[in-house]
């Protein structure tokens, strides 16, 4: 270790105040731990300490990120699933935070669509459509829901 290290017990505070600001996943916090340059065996201590503590839970995690994600930036659930996963977070955690987002899912998904649908500018109906649906495919919404919104929309 270099003479700037910090010991266990100041990576534990400095941690602690990190998963207090934020839910944190194990792979922020791990891949944090790491920044600051410690090992392994402290890594695993200063783990157990925050998940005993309460400061590093990967369900409220999952689910606070789905619904902030759903929410604010209006991603869908596909997308979510896949932010999920690349954080390595359980298939569990991933269906439970899914559940999450369930009751105003539909009416966001409709919200969003019609929004964007109403503000492209394209003159040629088939190029509308094209743009319209890859916004709502990159964002994580299911082909059947807009291809099935896409016919009320045109008809």
């Amino acid at each position: 270790m270099n003479n700037n290290a910090l010991s266990v017990d100041q990576a534990i505070k400095k941690l602690e105040y990190y998963c207090a600001y934020q839910d944190r996943c194990y792979k922020d916090v791990i891949s944090k731990l790491q920044s600051l340059g410690m090992y392994q065996t402290a890594i695993n201590h200063i783990l157990d300490h925050l998940v005993a503590n309460n400061y590093l839970n990967e369900e409220r995690y999952a689910k606070s990120f789905a619904r902030g994600k759903h929410r604010i930036k209006g991603w869908g659930k596909y997308r979510i699933e896949q932010e999920l996963k690349f954080k390595d977070i359980s298939a569990y955690n991933i269906k439970t935070a899914l559940k999450e987002i369930e009751t105003d899912y539909l009416s966001n998904f409709y919200t969003l669509a019609e929004k964007k649908w109403h503000s492209i500018s394209e003159t040629s109906l088939n190029a509308k459509k094209q743009k319209w649906t890859s916004f709502l495919i990159r964002k994580g919404y299911e082909t059947n829901l807009i291809y099935n919104f896409l016919k009320d929309l045109t008809s």
